[in-house]
């Protein structure tokens, strides 16, 4: 065919291809103009899944009478207007393709009333062919009605799928939206009935009230609160604790200046936070805030603004993972955290009860002439120190052993059951992540190792020789391609030397960091804790059991083992009173 300009209405509907996938796609562009019109309260609409009728009220500032036509014209919008404008974008939308795409394949209403006008103004809009504007009674803001979706696409139609599937989607969609502002009610109705609320939240306490009516008690009774600012940045939200892990990741919300994003930067962040706590193929539960100074963001590389790129990805890599990191940490016994599993859980299943059985998992072996000694006995028996007037550690003291496996324990509320190896275990473990600090031990090569490279990565190794070391790899350039190995991690035993050294070099070049050479470390670290840790059946003394609960009280993220697993649980005097029947 010869080359030929496009008719609008073609224009129109091929750009709605990007737009509109489905009815939510509607109400996310909806939703998102309104929420950049200043909206305080949103109402949403749908019947038949959003096909038949999609409706969008909000009470932000309108539209004036004499912009309504200009507001379904293709790239016409209010939110930027120069090139400038692109390099600080704090508007949700700033494209101006969502009305015109959804107007060419639907029949659209919008009415709206501006400011301090008497009445407000209607404008029809049926599959792009707009009719004229006239007076319509409206109180302040805007309303968007949007009508029989795809009647003139056919094609598309057919890919809708049942009015139950489509509206689970614009219920999630929702969801996303309402946490991306916690400051704003919603409203979402099918077929005129209600289906969810959320009223707007001023303080903490409010907004996990509102988590909870959007993400359930469950989540807010298994989470805990982080705030952390630094260079710029700032990260606020819940993290799901250890225990609230998931068999999908279906409630991981990423905020980014207000915008609901699924970054794959900053999932890899949380994620690395999370490492050592969860049991493998489970996922954390979190919603976080990042804010930072718009011109460090850029919301324009995604039809569908869904992922942002980072001017500096890997400073926010790297503040998002150690701020998580961090936040985990308290997750020990009186620490800043909702604490350990409680009573009510043991009615049903853990958290992890399906993936608990996996506990005897496959262990790497650990290294030649590793110094099991200073490991293997159980817990030093030490003097117990005098306890404050009144005060009682958040463990308690033991009273004894039950079934050579658990330590019980009186607390001053209660009591509560350790599980002795996999509390021991974490002890361990944290300690010799404190040893491998910065290469941690290391081994000097009886025959040093040559490696084969490029020329580009023999330079590279002596530009990252100091990055190298701090991971314990000893690296020296034996010419134009050559590297030799001198010194490695003790930790990494019979390793693929040559292997971590070639992808070393190439996470440090892409990442500034080797998260696999960390991985590789700490799973080794983690067998040995996991060998050395004191094994059930063992006969502790009182001694020895209170020792054990002081190191826990002391060490980072104690409320779970290394595979993720609790360490402890508690029942409460009123929680045993009601097993009891006690008081009835």
């Amino acid at each position: 065919m010869p080359i030929r300009v496009l008719a609008p209405h073609l224009v129109d509907q091929i750009a709605a291809g990007e737009v509109v996938e489905r009815p939510a796609s509607v109400v996310k562009e909806l939703v998102e103009n309104a929420l950049d019109a200043g909206a305080r309260r949103i109402e949403v609409a749908a019947e038949q899944g959003g096909v038949a009728l999609l409706a969008v009220r909000d009470d932000g500032a309108g539209i004036p009478a004499d912009e309504l036509p200009l507001a379904f014209e293709s790239h016409a919008t209010s939110k930027i207007a120069e090139v400038g404008d692109l390099e600080h974008i704090a508007s949700l939308g700033f494209r101006g393709e969502a009305l015109p795409s959804i107007a060419s394949i639907a029949r659209v209403r919008l009415t709206s009333r501006h400011g301090a006008a008497t009445h407000g103004e209607q404008l029809e809009v049926d599959g792009g062919r707009r009719g004229a504007v006239r007076p319509a009674p409206h109180p302040p803001g805007t309303s968007v009605e949007v009508r029989d979706l795809f009647y003139n696409v056919p094609a598309r139609r057919k890919f809708v799928r049942s009015a139950a599937t489509e509206f689970q989607h614009i219920e999630r969609m929702l969801v996303r939206l309402a946490l991306s502002r916690p400051q704003v009610g919603f409203l979402l109705t099918h077929n005129g009935r209600r289906s969810f609320a959320a009223e707007p939240a001023d303080g903490r306490g409010a907004e996990k009230r509102r988590l909870a009516a959007l993400l359930g008690p469950e989540f807010v009774e298994g989470c805990l609160y982080l705030e952390h600012a630094a260079l710029g940045l700032r990260l606020r939200g819940w993290l799901g604790l250890p225990t609230y892990s998931r068999a999908q990741p279906d409630q991981q919300h990423l905020i980014v200046n207000g915008r609901a994003v699924r970054d794959r930067l900053l999932g890899s962040a949380v994620r690395l936070g999370y490492r050592d706590v969860l049991f493998h193929g489970r996922h954390p539960a979190y919603v976080l805030y990042l804010d930072l100074d718009p011109a460090r963001v850029d919301v324009n590389a995604h039809p569908q603004k869904l992922e942002v790129r980072f001017r500096d990805s890997q400073s926010v890599h790297d503040f998002v993972r150690r701020s998580v990191e961090s936040a985990l940490a308290a997750t020990r016994p009186g620490g800043a955290t909702a604490g350990p599993i409680a009573a009510s859980a043991l009615a049903g299943p853990a958290p992890v009860a399906s993936v608990a059985r996996q506990a005897a998992m496959t262990l790497a072996t650990p290294p030649a002439g590793f110094d099991w000694t200073r490991l293997a006995a159980a817990p030093a028996a030490v003097a117990e120190p005098a306890a404050a007037a009144g005060a009682v550690p958040p463990l308690g003291y033991a009273v004894g052993q039950l079934h050579g496996i658990y330590i019980v324990t009186e607390t001053a509320d209660g009591l509560a059951l350790v599980d002795m190896h996999a509390a021991h275990e974490r002890v361990i473990y944290e300690r010799l992540k404190l040893e491998a600090a910065g290469g941690g031990a290391r081994q000097a090569l009886l025959v040093p190792l040559p490696i084969e490279v490029s020329e580009a990565e023999a330079e590279l190794a002596a530009e990252l020789s100091s990055e190298l070391a701090a991971f314990g790899l000893v690296v020296d350039r034996a010419g134009p391609a050559r590297l030799v190995l001198r010194e490695a991690p003790l930790a990494l035993g019979r390793e693929d030397l040559a292997g971590l050294v070639r992808g070393a070099l190439a996470e440090l070049a892409e990442r500034g960091t080797a998260p696999a050479l960390e991985a590789r470390r700490e799973r080794m670290l983690a067998t040995v804790a996991c060998h050395a840790a004191v094994r059930a059946h063992r006969r502790l003394t009182l001694a020895e059991m209170n020792a054990l609960l002081r190191e826990m009280e002391r060490t980072d993220r104690a409320d779970q083992c290394n595979h993720g697993r609790p360490t402890w649980v508690r029942l409460t005097l009123e929680e045993l009173d009601r097993l009891f029947l006690r008081g009835r």
